[in-house]
């Protein structure tokens, strides 16, 4: 043990969340007072940048907590991905429910509920559902952080050329809802329409 209180990794400066709130209750489906929102405002032509059903919840850091990171636990229901893409900060994730896939870099892991995945800087990444119910996992980042950037047209080329790669990722044209390439045998999806406008 330290002997200096500022080591300690329980001494928090500063106050409770600006709600006040130490304690939120998991009801089966959402933690109380946490909404869910959506997953990225906006959307992307960028090849890879597309994403289908995919909440993302802000269960820290996100309102001024006095931390240097944010607590984010996401959900794809069946069918859904996130985007493609790489960043130079860390990520990590451990699943708590469902069966999904992790994309990162030429590795497939198949995941479920305790599985931890870890994602190098500026490595590319995606997450698929794999099941039939939701997938849901939680997502520790730092709290200042560069943005995700999309892969390049050659980055793209070089991961599906990877047969195991190109059996999981989804490739899209546009955020919305997708439907799978009928002349192709990869998962490869062409998806059409809108993102999703975040509500007030």
């Amino acid at each position: 043990m330290s002997e200096h209180p500022e080591d300690s990794s329980c001494e928090i400066p500063g106050g409770p969340p600006p709600d006040g709130r130490r304690h939120r209750q998991f009801d089966g489906e959402a933690w109380d007072g946490v909404s869910p929102r959506v997953y990225k405002l906006g959307g992307s032509s960028a090849p890879g940048a597309a994403w289908r059903d995919v909440a993302r919840h802000t269960l820290a850091g996100g309102a001024g907590e006095p931390m240097a990171f944010q607590l984010r636990y996401f959900e794809i229901e069946p069918g859904g991905y996130s985007s493609l893409e790489k960043h130079r900060h860390v990520h990590t994730i451990v699943v708590l429910r469902g069966a999904g896939r992790a994309v990162v870099g030429r590795e497939v892991f198949d995941v479920a509920p305790f599985d931890f995945v870890y994602v190098p800087p500026n490595v590319p990444h995606q997450f698929v559902n794999a099941g039939a119910e939701t997938f849901g996992f939680l997502c520790p980042v730092d709290a200042d952080r560069d943005p995700p950037q999309p892969l390049t047209t050659e980055e793209i080329h070089d991961l599906v050329g990877d047969p195991k790669v190109r059996e999981v990722v989804r490739i899209a044209e546009d955020t919305g809802s997708g439907i799978r390439d009928p002349g192709s045998e990869t998962h490869v999806v062409i998806a059409r329409g809108a993102a999703p406008k975040q509500s007030p």
